[in-house]
């Protein structure tokens, strides 16, 4: 899936933004409801203040995830197959809201790293977040 250098650009991103899971993912969420106004029909129940509680909450569930598939990047499938089968088959989460995920997070990533967040680790983390998305819809079929 990923180079070896491809692991050492989301290796090194992942360092720069662990430990702010909870900022950092419900920034996440907000851009994507943002964004993507539609998508906020899965998370009626969260608000859209940047400090509000459950959204802080879920913003670092959504990080953590990420965090590890990081620490799993060799075995995607067995480490986020709850996680998949939690989307597929309990929320049953449009799959064509990943790639607009992914769109928020490469946003969030850029505003906040800037220029730490080079070309080649962007394409990284592309590609890794994608292979996370098609790990995740996979329960679908």
């Amino acid at each position: 899936m990923l180079s070896a250098q491809e692991r050492a650009h989301v290796a090194q991103v992942w360092d720069l933004i662990a430990g702010h899971e909870a900022a950092f993912g419900a920034e996440l969420l907000l851009r994507l409801f943002t964004v993507y106004p539609s998508t906020k029909t899965y998370f009626k129940h969260l608000g859209v203040c940047p400090d509000e509680a459950q959204l802080l909450t879920h913003g670092q569930r959504v990080l953590e995830a990420v965090g590890v598939a990081v620490q799993h990047t060799d075995h995607l499938r067995a480490a986020l197959s709850p996680l998949a089968d939690l989307h597929a088959q309990v929320l049953r989460v449009d799959p064509a809201n990943f790639p607009q995920l992914i769109q928020c997070f490469h946003v969030m990533l850029a505003s906040h790293l800037q220029g730490e967040f080079t070309v080649q680790m962007q394409a990284a983390w592309d590609k890794f977040l994608t292979e996370v998305a098609v790990v995740l819809t996979e329960k679908y079929r």
